[in-house]
């Protein structure tokens, strides 16, 4: 029996719509990553003279764009299906870089990161909730949150060190770059059109037909108004009474992320002021932590398929506690690397775990719209995280944010394992 449910969640992982999914995920990632983190920051201050506050406007209305909408495009995604949705989705991300690539003003650029944002967050909500419905009678989804991570966080990586490459060889020519991107953005939306409707009302179109038989344009967009608006408080009404969870739920999904926003804008100012590692030597660094978590992130999935997410949530929670806590204590290169695998490893047990955890308090009913509301929730700590680590930084001293990084983790600790003793044992 074991062995026939792994043969099908492995049929499920190599389905046309999974890896259409992963093909998005890690464009997406490559997209945002090679733009926030390679192009943006240095293209908006060193070429067009934008000061730090801009930059900082701007990228915190991409940030907006991405966590406020990310719930409304879960309840549309599924009322429209997944190929509509992602589709017009990604087509906003082509218009973006576009903006970008063809605009110098402050005013535009915001505004582009904030479309950015909105084109992107449609995203997660739907990888979620395909990947949900997926899992199988016994919703054994580690294994597949574990491959979604590994594309996230390969896109993530690769996307900077393409970028950083391609500059050294065009000489800084982002035009380049900019059109490089608008490409990927064209592939991501032909991708999107691949991917199946997934339409859960499908006798809507037939009724509304049927109502505007006969009848003007104006009574037509009533009724569809009406229904819309019918069809938003049957879903509250059903989310209200179907989403029975603990209140110590919500701060966790908000910490999950608080904690990333933490350490996001220091951790190059730290290793480059602190530390004195060259640029080389961060890059390796980089490498070597993202590259233990992707590849402990599909062992660590099929282990929680087989155990529960219970022990490697409290492990990974309780050893990324203590070794960002270490961490702004080491100066000595070979410690700073075994902190940063050891930390490497720990996020490999905390993001599919976390994840498949969530996926366990979502009811069938309306999954789109309540992991929107999640990842909205979980989302709007990378939006807060920076300005808190940034006070910290300025207020308290430069290892203040990893001390307070390592709090949060030691809170989710507990707070998960008073969670998890309330639910199942499976858990």
């Amino acid at each position: 029996m074991p062995q026939a449910t792994g043969a099908a969640a492995a049929r499920r992982l190599r389905s046309p719509f999974f890896i259409g999914l992963l093909i998005i995920l890690f464009l997406v990632e490559f997209m945002k990553g090679s733009l926030l983190v390679a192009v943006l920051p240095v293209y908006m201050k060193n070429s067009l003279g934008l000061s730090a506050h801009t930059i900082g406007i701007a990228f915190s209305l991409q940030y907006i764009g991405d966590n406020l909408f990310r719930s409304p495009f879960g309840w549309i995604g599924e009322r429209l299906g997944y190929r509509k949705t992602m589709a017009g989705a990604l087509l906003m991300t082509v218009i973006a870089v576009c903006i970008i690539a063809f605009s110098s003003g402050a005013f535009w650029l915001a505004v582009a990161c904030f479309i950015l944002g909105l084109g992107t967050s449609p995203l997660w909500p739907t990888a979620m909730t395909g990947t949900t419905e997926i899992s199988g009678p016994n919703n054994s989804n580690g294994q597949a949150m574990g491959t979604l991570e590994m594309a996230s966080l390969a896109g993530t990586g690769s996307g900077p060190i393409v970028m950083n490459f391609l500059m050294d060889r065009t000489d800084k020519n982002y035009h380049t770059a900019f059109l490089i991107l608008i490409g990927v953005g064209v592939i991501l939306v032909l991708v999107a059109l691949m991917l199946p409707s997934k339409v859960r009302i499908p006798l809507q179109s037939a009724a509304v037909s049927a109502a505007g038989a006969g009848k003007g344009f104006f009574a037509v967009m009533g009724y569809k108004l009406g229904h819309l608006w019918g069809s938003v408080k049957k879903t509250l009404h059903e989310v209200r009474h179907t989403l029975k969870v603990s209140w110590m739920v919500y701060p966790a999904l908000f910490l999950q992320s608080f904690v990333i926003g933490l350490l996001s804008p220091v951790i190059t100012l730290y290793v480059q002021n602190e530390l004195h590692i060259s640029p080389n030597m961060y890059s390796l660094l980089l490498v070597a932590g993202g590259g233990i978590t992707v590849l402990a992130l599909i062992p660590c999935g099929k282990l929680i398929d087989k155990f529960g997410t219970r022990p490697f949530l409290n492990a990974g929670f309780l050893l990324a506690a203590i070794s960002l806590s270490i961490f702004s204590m080491v100066h000595s290169l070979v410690l700073v690397f075994v902190f940063v695998c050891i930390v490497g490893v720990s996020y490999a047990m905390i993001l599919p775990g976390w994840n498949t955890f969530v996926s366990q308090l979502v009811p069938e009913g309306e999954r789109g719209a309540v992991w929107g509301f999640f990842l909205t929730l979980q989302g709007s700590g990378m939006v807060v995280g920076p300005i808190v680590s940034g006070q910290l930084w300025d207020r308290l001293g430069h290892s203040s944010p990893f001390l307070a990084s390592a709090i949060v983790m030691a809170l989710l600790f507990v707070i998960h394992f008073i969670l998890s003793r309330r639910m199942k044992p499976a858990v």
